[in-house]
């Protein structure tokens, strides 16, 4: 077939999450009734508030009736919503404008399709280690990348470099996979950096909610300035588990240009959240919050579980205080690690390598399982780290 897309040849064989899944069937395939325990994936256990349960059913009620009834929605959204997240945004001093929400079905589906709204020829500013979707969302575009190095000399908070090349520059705070979370001050370097270059910064606040307390900005727009050279994208998933419900936005301040454009793009090549799941978004952030808040409180107490046991261990970490994910050091190649982690102890993590190259002999592992299956992943994971101790030497080649 002709004139295919030719930028997915220069994508990876498979994507990070694949490849975990097929490593993990392999090991279930070879060892039938296998108890393993994930904390690899970063997905949700805990259910949906019954008071957002009870919004879906309000919701879909109204659909049976004439005067209820909701085709075809707002492209940016239903203002119900968007007064709710604006609302929101207020918790931590934020103000923005209802015009300046656009409600879509996820933060990774926001990032990626957003790049519709510039030139091929960006070239786009990526820390390293990140999530991989950004990084391949740009290859796709045919995008040029440049990399900013997060390590564990500047706490994997990566830093301006000296000199931008860059249009766009992705920041994720808390990060994932780190867990590493940015202060203002440290924002305010990136803002003045972009606004000195005519940069835009893509800021991800998909992780805000497990932020504790005010030791880190909730928001980019805390920053002064941050509305001339930012956008914000957010999400439910991992707030309020929404990753099988789907719903998030982007927030565009009104005197960027990027505002019209995105309202023009969306109303050509989307229909709209669900007006559901928009009921259900607003009861998340309204009625529903006190239960959001207990389950994102459950995640950050598996967090403090496995830091616990880091710290007993004398394990080298960072993450786990702003973040579900806890970000350590193995000292071998990372997917050695997975393997011999998934073979000895019964655990899925995340191997670091899958997130850049300064991930590789690092570690991921997410809080997001049961209280009781964390429990149980700490009891095996203590035993299986002091006999890969006394092996490492002898089994690996240490980096």
């Amino acid at each position: 077939m002709k004139k295919l897309n030719k930028n997915f040849k220069n994508l990876a064989d498979d994507y990070l999450f694949a490849e975990i899944a097929k490593r993990v069937e392999a090991y279930k395939n070879e060892f039938p009734g296998a108890d393993v325990i994930s904390l690899g994936v970063g997905d949700v256990t805990q259910p949906l508030s019954l008071k957002v349960v009870d919004a879906c059913k309000a919701a879909a009620m109204d659909m049976s009736t004439k005067t209820g009834f909701h085709g075809y929605g707002p492209y940016d959204g239903y203002p119900f919503v968007k007064s709710a997240i604006v609302d929101y945004y207020k918790r931590f001093g934020v103000d923005i404008n209802a015009d300046e929400v656009f409600v879509n079905d996820g933060a990774k589906n926001g990032i990626g399709n957003f790049l519709d709204l510039f030139d091929p020829e960006v070239t786009v500013m990526i820390p390293d280690p990140v999530y991989p979707a950004y990084v391949d969302a740009n290859v796709i575009a045919g995008h040029k990348i440049v990399y900013v190095n997060a390590t564990k000399e500047n706490g994997f908070a990566a830093m301006p470099p000296k000199r931008c090349t860059a249009d766009i520059i992705y920041i994720c705070s808390p990060n994932n996979p780190t867990g590493t979370a940015y202060t203002v001050e440290q924002l305010k370097v990136w803002v003045d950096y972009a606004l000195e270059n005519d940069a835009l910064i893509i800021y991800d606040a998909a992780y805000e909610a497990f932020i504790d307390g005010r030791s880190a900005a909730h928001s980019i727009f805390e920053v002064t300035g941050a509305r001339d050279c930012a956008v914000e994208v957010c999400s439910l998933s991992k707030t309020a588990g929404f990753t099988g419900v789907r719903c998030g936005w982007i927030t565009i301040p009104m005197a960027s240009p990027l505002n019209r454009m995105w309202l023009k793009r969306q109303s050509i090549k989307f229909n709209g959240t669900s007006y559901i799941v928009q009921r259900m978004a607003e009861s998340a952030l309204r009625g529903g919050y006190d239960d959001v808040k207990k389950s994102v409180a459950v995640y950050k107490s598996n967090a403090k579980l496995i830091m616990k046991k880091f710290d007993a261990l004398g394990i080298e970490y960072t993450g786990g205080v702003h973040a579900p994910y806890i970000w350590f050091n193995c000292g071998i190649d990372s997917w050695e690690f997975f393997d011999y982690l998934l073979k000895k102890a019964r655990i899925v993590c995340t191997p670091g390598s899958g997130f850049g190259k300064n991930g590789n002999g690092w570690i991921r592992l997410t809080a997001f399982n049961t209280p009781e299956r964390t429990e149980e992943a700490v009891k095996r994971f203590e035993p299986f780290w002091k006999e890969f101790i006394d092996v490492r030497d002898k089994l690996f080649t240490n980096l």
